[in-house]
């Protein structure tokens, strides 16, 4: 290589990286916020409302995570308990609805009839909310908060999950990121669905289910559904039916991994939540997908075949969301999502390949195959692809549901005892509400000792509103004094089941973001946030972090 050469190649790693070494410039902030789920966009804003300079690191082009791709039915039981910027968001929503505009192919009243009890607003409050919406809707609406914040957003940025994250003692001083880039920040927020970053900084995790015995809990560990959900004791789990020579279909375990109640590492079944419409002009049919396997919907099959009365809405559920499309449920790939918590980049990136042709395959069988009943046939051909949703992939939603991965184990461990309705211990130092459901989806399929398939892993138990406690976001107080987890959050599988609903990411994002701005400013820990202070600090905010708001 001549001189010249040598000067211009030098001259432009200067110019793209900062220096001759092909290392980026550091950036400095005083809030990093890591992951692009509706709870780090939420920490974002609030971030900077508070007046800290925050970026939000996002791996791909969009922000919102699941809230604004696909799952659009808000899994929130009790809405007069979402406050803060959670309730705002809803808010600006209700209000983008009300302009005649935007119904393009139904209208307003026409929608709230079809869509029922699946569309939520307030009663008593100044401003209503919308609880049912469309995926683009929301990410402009998340998009225009951010800016009007002053968030720094980058996009398609990831961590370097090795040797990514410098420590000084306890403290997170700087990450790198797999374009070079390199983050100053005086608190990080991991609000990531993975936890990568509280991975790669060392911090106490778990993936899968804990023994009934680790928390004195009753519904955590293995459990097979001998009573639970769907019935698959008449299905044959055999390639050929009724033949155990001819092999077990794909995903069925051959024999019961354990006694029930008893840890492994398995979480539940993951999936993409699609968008379809039956609207002709906005409509995509779907193809067949490639390396589609036939024998990987053949359970269905059978089961469909047993049960000949089902409709197309009790094997997937099309909920109604504006402008005739759907939030569509239930496309849940069993057994797929094991190693995805732990699984490299690349990977995982071949484990959302799967789902996607999974659900695009079932969706195609539903409607092709002729063992299907004709008359769910006849239902799914209505369906198809929006043309204007997720136009840059495919018309196809760009996250898969992770809805459950990395956990960490932090200062306090919520438990089945701190979320169930009966003989509950309240958790400690409240900063947000839950109230849906416990809410497992199946995990995994087996054939048990009489030789009957069953599924394995549900949990679906209702329950009343319940405290998440400061000190489930915050690492032990050895291993990091400034870093928030507010997504995988310090919880058991049990309690996490139901803690999992985006809108209480979205309330525990905001609280997370108002703790780190306390930190900083008390130049502590974010163990040492004195709660006294914490706490009316998020009331002010809107914030709903008491049961019972109307006794006091």
């Amino acid at each position: 290589m001549n001189t010249f050469v040598k000067s211009l190649l030098f001259l432009w790693m200067v110019m793209t990286t900062g220096n001759m070494y092909g290392e980026s410039r550091e950036n400095s902030f005083d809030i990093c916020v890591y992951g692009e789920s509706a709870a780090g966009v939420m920490a974002a804003i609030q971030s900077a409302r508070l007046g800290k300079s925050v970026v939000l690191i996002s791996k791909n082009q969009h922000v919102g995570g699941l809230v604004t791709s696909g799952l659009t039915a808000t899994d929130m039981n009790r809405n007069d308990m979402v406050g803060g910027l959670a309730r705002e968001f809803y808010q600006k929503i209700y209000d983008y609805y009300l302009r005649p505009e935007v119904w393009k192919n139904q209208g307003r009243e026409e929608f709230f009839i079809k869509s029922r009890k699946r569309t939520y607003t307030g009663k008593n409050d100044e401003r209503k909310m919308q609880w049912v919406y469309e995926s683009k809707v929301a990410e402009r609406i998340m998009l225009d908060m951010l800016k009007e914040a002053g968030v720094t957003l980058w996009q398609h940025e990831r961590l370097k999950r090795k040797r990514g994250v410098r420590k000084n003692d306890r403290q997170i001083s700087r990450i790198t990121l797999e374009s070079g880039k390199t983050v100053n920040a005086r608190i990080f927020i991991d609000a990531s669905y993975e936890g990568d970053l509280l991975a790669a900084a060392g911090i106490s995790y778990t993936v899968g289910r804990e023994d009934n015995r680790t928390y004195q809990e009753t519904l955590n560990g293995y459990r097979i559904n001998y009573e639970m959900g769907t019935n698959l004791s008449k299905v044959s789990p055999y390639r050929k039916a009724a033949d155990p020579k001819s092999g077990l279909l794909p995903y069925i375990d051959k024999k019961v991994q354990g006694a029930q109640g008893t840890q492994d590492k398995k979480v539940q079944a993951y999936c993409y939540r699609l968008t379809l419409t039956d609207d002709p002009a906005n409509r995509i049919k779907i193809a067949q997908p490639e390396d589609y396997d036939p024998s990987l919907y053949e359970v269905l099959v059978r089961y469909i075949n047993l049960n000949p009365a089902l409709t197309l809405q009790k094997i997937i559920t099309l909920t109604p969301m504006p402008n005739r499309k759907t939030d569509t449920n239930h496309l849940d790939f069993f057994g797929a999502s094991y190693d995805y918590a732990e699984a490299g980049y690349k990977k995982r990136g071949d484990i959302e390949k799967q789902h996607k042709n999974y659900a695009l395959g079932m969706l195609w069988l539903l409607e092709h195959d002729p063992r299907v009943p004709q008359h769910i046939r006849d239902e799914m051909k209505d369906w198809g692809l929006p043309k204007d949703e997720f136009e840059e992939s495919g018309n196809f939603p760009n996250h898969m549901y992770v809805r459950e991965a990395r956990r960490m184990v932090g200062e306090f461990v919520m438990s089945e005892k701190n979320v169930v309705k009966e003989n509950r211990t309240a958790a400690p130092y409240p900063i947000g509400v839950g109230t849906y459901a416990l809410d497992c989806h199946y995990v995994s399929k087996v054939v048990d000792e009489e030789g009957k398939l069953r599924y394995e892993g549900t949990i679906f138990q209702a329950t009343t509103p319940y405290p998440i406690s400061y000190l489930s976001i915050t690492p032990k107080r050895n291993e990091c004094g400034n870093l928030l987890v507010p997504v995988c959050l310090s919880s058991s599988h049990v309690a996490y089941s139901t803690i999992r609903m985006e809108p209480v990411y979205m309330v525990l994002g905001q609280s997370a973001a108002v703790a780190a701005a306390m930190a900083i400013d008390g130049n502590m820990a974010v163990q040492d946030i004195p709660y006294d202070q914490l706490a009316p600090r998020l009331n002010a905010l809107s914030q709903i972090i008491d049961i019972n708001p109307k006794s006091k």
